[in-house]
């Protein structure tokens, strides 16, 4: 396998598993997925977390099998419309060590044949962390402006996430920040290429832009009352 990450087949697994999304298909094909997509995800974890803690050390990069930074690969299909059981994504997170699940503050990266994306915020964040980053918004605007507008992140990432549809309880609808009071996920996407998710390179690449997304993260991280 080249460089021992991700290469084409890991990405032609994927897409098979798209079109045969099946327990007994999956299981049948175990071996490739361990070959081509869990074993390279987590070469890709080990070989970044050094990197991670120079540049975000309150960050973990976990390499293992379970209960790491690698995201499970089966669906929880309880209350979800969807109910094929495999993910058709890689999905690996790197979360705040304070950080007890995806919901925390992290770099996220997403494997999907023509949907990658390197990913940096929270993600549904609990309401107590969703009514702190709010507060901050609006006591801090200058401070948030500067990171949600920093060159550098803009440069790279893109504002993503679900947003309420009126202002929450508290907020006045002629807010100068409601838009982004109203959001329920602080969320920016860079979005990825095929060709640029595969072998070593990756590494350079998701170091080069998490590392632009510094002034945001902070900002949550302060505003959520954790160390950067």
């Amino acid at each position: 396998m080249e460089n021992g990450y991700f290469n084409s087949a890991s990405l032609a697994f994927l897409t098979q598993l798209r079109r045969h999304n099946e327990r007994t298909w999956f299981h049948a094909n175990k071996p490739d997925y361990e070959h081509y997509v869990r074993q390279p995800a987590l070469n890709l974890i080990a070989n970044f977390a050094p990197r991670l803690a120079e540049f975000a050390p309150r960050f973990r990069a976990e390499a293992k099998r379970v209960g790491g930074s690698l995201m499970r690969p089966y669906r929880d299909t309880r209350f979800a419309k969807d109910k094929t059981p495999i993910k058709t994504n890689v999905g690996i997170q790197f979360r705040h060590d304070l950080g007890k699940d995806v919901h925390a503050p992290g770099y996220y990266l997403h494997i999907e044949p023509g949907a990658s994306f390197l990913g940096v915020g929270t993600w549904r964040p609990d309401p107590k962390a969703l009514a702190a980053i709010r507060t901050a918004i609006d006591q801090a605007p200058l401070r948030w402006l500067a990171a949600r507008d920093d060159g550098a992140f803009c440069g790279r990432f893109q504002l993503s996430g679900d947003s309420l549809v009126r202002p929450p309880r508290g907020y006045d609808k002629d807010h100068p920040q409601l838009e982004d009071i109203k959001r329920k996920d602080f969320i920016a996407i860079h979005r990825l290429e095929d060709g640029e998710v595969l072998g070593e390179a990756l590494l350079d690449r998701m170091e080069a832009v998490y590392r632009e997304a510094e002034p945001f993260m902070r900002f949550l991280c302060q505003a959520m009352k954790v160390p950067f």
